[in-house]
């Protein structure tokens, strides 16, 4: 995901480049001159050429099938040669044999094993670049740009084969201005995937339809309950889903429902503040609510940035059990760019929590006013 720290070598797959011909030939015969040499220092020429038939295993790991059928083609050739031209005097002809056909038979394995490596490389190839395609669908690359912000930041879902996670994000320029989403999921799995999918396309549709953030808060708990009802059919667990919802215009505020989600922090004038928000109940839980959903408005003039998380950051902790201290980073680094900050911000919460891995899914947006024409 372009602007965002997507999943390294164990995440996603990659194919084994395999060795250039010349590369290949030069590795095969300096092996080959070795082989020999040790033999003839040795007096057991014909029993080191043992050593040999790890060639073509090599091969099929590295190598392409036509590039493994030439490295067993090449040992064969040497050890059968070798066996009849240089045999001891007096060896018997049936331990020569059974080497030739040993060799012979590995390097056939060799190459049928390495056919199936690439065939299996070629489907999880076909698989990775499908999941990509539909993950950009779902999560839109960051950065991403409208009249009235800069949304930049950072996605890691905490499960390393999947490149989408419980959180969700995304941003529409509506009629009405930019509409900024952020959420997390209840739970983790392939369930909590499913709710995650409900919301964000239900974002994209009602964003453009609902000219007010209470509209477009009750449009996306219905799509929340909605899913809910066909997950309770499936025997599949219910899920309710933490989020801010966040309207911004051509004026100086901001408008934002919480509901049930960790409040942004205002970064302006070299001051990090949490705007106060009442905060609702999560999505798909609206009919438990006493009150009606309500708008709350803040200050968010040109310049300033609102940094939003899910709990995947706010929830990090040490080795002792202390949180980590977000505001206390966001106040030391201020100058850095809304572009470094999720990054930065990452990668010194894993450092806090002393493990490479995280807990649960993170995701950390920058939100920058930009100043209209």
């Amino acid at each position: 995901m372009a602007g965002s720290r997507r999943k390294r070598p164990a995440e996603v797959f990659d194919a084994l480049e395999p060795p250039g011909s010349a590369e290949l030939a030069v590795g095969v015969l300096s092996v080959t001159i070795l082989v020999e040499v040790l033999g003839v220092l040795s007096g057991s020429e014909v029993w080191l050429l043992g050593l040999l038939v790890f060639l073509p295993g090599t091969a099929s790991a590295l190598c392409t099938v036509r590039q493994t059928g030439f490295v067993s083609a090449w040992t064969t050739l040497v050890v059968t040669a070798t066996a009849l031209v240089r045999a001891p005097a007096g060896g018997h002809w049936l331990d020569r044999l059974l080497l030739v056909l040993l060799t012979l038979a590995l390097g056939v394995t060799s190459v049928y094993a390495c056919h199936r490596r690439i065939r299996r490389e070629q489907a999880m190839l076909r698989l990775r670049s499908t999941a990509a395609a539909i993950q950009r669908h779902i999560l839109h690359p960051l950065p991403l740009v409208t009249d009235d912000v800069l949304v930049n930041g950072i996605y890691e879902p905490v499960q390393e084969d999947r490149l989408v996670g419980g959180d969700i994000y995304d941003v529409v320029a509506s009629p009405w201005g930019t509409r900024v989403l952020i959420g997390d999921v209840q739970g983790k799995g392939l369930a909590a995937v499913g709710a995650a999918f409900a919301v964000i396309g239900a974002f994209r549709e009602a964003a453009h339809r609902e000219p007010t953030l209470t509209a477009l808060v009750d449009a996306l708990d219905t799509s929340v309950v909605r899913h809910n009802s066909y997950a309770d059919q499936t025997g599949d667990e219910e899920r309710f889903v933490t989020a801010l919802i966040i309207g911004i215009d051509a004026g100086g505020e901001a408008q934002v429902v919480n509901c049930g989600h960790i409040p942004p922090r205002l970064m302006h004038d070299g001051l990090v503040t949490t705007p106060p928000l009442d905060s609702g109940v999560p999505l798909g839980l609206a009919e438990l609510a006493a009150e009606p959903t309500t708008v709350d408005w803040f200050a968010f003039p040109a310049g300033s940035t609102l940094l939003l998380t899910t709990d995947g950051l706010t929830e990090t902790r040490a080795d002792d059990g202390t949180f980590y201290p977000v505001d206390d980073w966001l106040t030391k680094h201020l100058g850095l760019s809304p572009t470094e900050l999720p990054g930065a911000l990452y990668e010194d919460a894993r450092a806090f929590a002393g493990d490479d891995r995280p807990h649960d899914d993170i995701a950390v947006l920058t939100v920058r006013r930009s100043p209209r024409d």
